[in-house]
């Protein structure tokens, strides 16, 4: 059993900063990439970043240079920290996280935690 729990999300003025924390743990083997996505009342669900277990990242066009992810693969976590927050950021994010039981590889979501962007 694996399960992926987020922390950190909030409300905050727009141009202020939050910083997203997800923790996977249970029977891991391996975690290979990991990711957040966002969902906002209405819409789909979409990716806002990825990074590899290398540390390669990737970024939807809207957030590049306001969002960072990052992850410590010693203690299985992985972080999206948020600057320069707009309104239009305000959604759910979800933690996303591919991992290797000794049985297999399967795709694992977080809970969800709100991101509210507002004055």
């Amino acid at each position: 059993q694996v399960q992926l729990v987020e922390s950190g999300g909030g409300l905050v003025q727009p141009g202020g900063s939050l910083r997203l924390s997800c923790a996977a743990s249970g029977s891991i083997v391996s975690i290979h990439f990991m990711g957040w996505y966002r969902q906002a009342p209405g819409k789909q669900r979409d990716l806002v970043a990825t990074i590899t277990s290398g540390g390669s990242t990737n970024y939807v066009d809207s957030v590049k240079g306001r969002f960072t992810i990052s992850r410590d693969n010693a203690k299985n976590t992985v972080h999206l920290q948020m600057n320069s927050l707009k309104p239009e950021d305000t959604a759910v994010y979800y933690c996303n996280a591919g991992i290797s039981t000794r049985t297999r590889l399967s795709d694992y979501w977080g809970q969800g935690t709100q991101v509210t962007v507002s004055s």
